[in-house]
């Protein structure tokens, strides 16, 4: 029986009678209110066919007909809103999903954490140096990282500085999309100098050296350089923590006589926000983008499956994307439990894993980290656990940035401990550089065009 979701009583702002977790308390009542009504009042940053086309390539992904990437910044700064940055980070998203086409035999949905991800969970609403007690820093939308009570104290004013850099990046993005920015798709530009580092050197060369030649083959059939010849859609993603916020952007579309949350085209919600009868809960319940799940090793399978009958009562096909993040340590023993009991829901969902959240460590420096071979364990793990199981792994999820920072170990150029502070820049989570998120795409292709993709992404029932 098909079961209608009670919107007669949602509205974006019922989740305001809710409670609220990761929410910043402002002491300016009326300014919040003033910025959050300027907000309602500006233009939308998406529209609503982008979402819908967003999610119909989510569905065509469920059933195994594409794969997902999703990348950027764990973290996204207003300084970060320069030309150079975000042309880097469209730049390694767009080589990734070149050597994930090649691999997987497979167009590849590509989205991006960015133009709008300055918001960031916190463990503890306080943060004390030296006896001083502050505020906790939750991101540029919210107040401002230095340790002192000016910097910390919540301010709306930011909110409006954050929509403003959303719309430029995503200004920009759109404009060398549908400029061509042409040298990404050829491997000769490339930097591909890390390959002679790497014990797999061979096999990575033959993967550059068949996209070449493919591409070359393709623009000698068609006459045409290969950006003239075809169309690259990008989409965006961010957590939606901030609810007053999504609020302010979340508009009635009368052609579908539904709601969309169009500050993005994928909003995703996180483990410290996923409580059923909570304040995210029911906002998420109420929009028609297709969604994230955070899924961690503390999500039991209850838990899980009272998401997806909330989030998605009609087992819509493309609303539902489910983002594992295990660790690698955990992944063989917490995430079979959750495969069979969303199987058992009969929903469909796009699996994708995070190889990286459940893998972050303190580096004896002090600096938090993560390593490439536990990444990479995690990824293969999380491959072969579907495939085992009859399910399809159908998307990865990583934080990375375009630039050649070192907050990752590991990978070709073997990056240690000792290597992380000459160029560690987040103000949060490590990121993978430009080297290593190309080399772990090129891991997957590797996997895939040697043990060849399942022809199905759907679980079965």
């Amino acid at each position: 029986m098909t079961r209608t979701p009670d919107l007669i009583h949602w509205h974006p702002s019922s989740w305001q009678s809710r409670q609220a977790q990761q929410q910043a308390s402002y002491p300016d009542q009326a300014a919040l209110d003033s910025v959050v009504a300027e907000l309602s009042r500006l233009p939308p940053l998406v529209v609503s066919w982008e979402v819908e086309a967003l999610k119909e390539q989510i569905a065509s992904a469920q059933r195994g007909e594409r794969f997902l990437l999703q990348g950027g910044d764990c973290a996204e700064t207003f300084e970060d809103c320069e030309s150079d940055k975000i042309a880097k980070k469209l730049k390694i998203l767009l080589q990734m999903s070149l050597v994930l086409v090649y691999g997987l035999k497979k167009p590849v949905i590509r989205v991006g954490r960015m133009a709008g991800q300055y918001a960031k969970p916190r463990s503890a609403d306080t943060e004390t140096r030296e006896g001083v007690t502050l505020p906790s820093y939750r991101g540029a939308n919210v107040n401002r990282p230095g340790f002192t009570a000016e910097e910390r104290t919540p301010d709306p004013s930011l909110l409006l500085r954050g929509y403003e850099r959303s719309a430029l990046t995503l200004n920009f993005v759109r404009s060398l999309i549908d400029g061509g920015f042409a040298d990404l798709h050829h491997p000769e530009y490339w930097d591909l100098d890390f390959l002679r580092h790497s014990p797999s050197k061979e096999a990575y060369e033959k993967v550059v050296h068949s996209i070449s030649e493919s591409l070359d083959f393709f623009e000698a059939a068609s006459g045409q350089p290969i950006h003239e010849s075809t169309t690259t859609r990008f989409y965006t993603s961010h957590e939606a923590l901030h609810l007053l916020l999504e609020q302010a952007q979340t508009r009635y579309i009368p052609r579908s006589q539904r709601w969309y949350n169009l500050s993005t085209h994928m909003p995703w919600i996180g483990m410290r926000t996923a409580a059923l009868e909570g304040a995210h809960v029911e906002f998420f319940r109420g929009i028609a983008n297709p969604l994230g799940i955070k899924v961690g090793p503390s999500m039991s399978a209850e838990w899980l499956q009272g998401l997806i009958a909330t989030l998605n009562p009609n087992n819509e096909p493309g609303r539902i994307v489910l983002i594992h993040r295990m660790g690698a340590k955990d992944i063989d023993k917490r995430l079979p439990p959750l495969i069979q009991a969303v199987r058992a829901t009969g929903s469909p969902v796009l699996w994708v894993c995070d190889p990286m959240h459940g893998n972050t460590e303190t580096a004896t420096s002090g600096l938090k980290t993560r390593r490439f071979e536990n990444i990479v364990s995690e990824l293969e793990s999380a491959f072969r656990i579907h495939r085992e199981l009859g399910s399809w792994l159908g998307g990865v999820h990583f934080e990375l940035t375009g630039e050649d920072v070192t907050e990752c170990t590991g990978g070709a150029r073997g990056l240690t401990d000792a290597d992380l502070a000459r160029a560690y820049k987040s103000q949060v989570d490590p990121r993978l550089n430009y080297e290593q998120a190309l080399e772990l795409a090129m891991r997957i292709a590797g996997l895939h065009a040697n043990k060849g993709a399942p022809k199905s992404a759907i679980i079965n029932i």
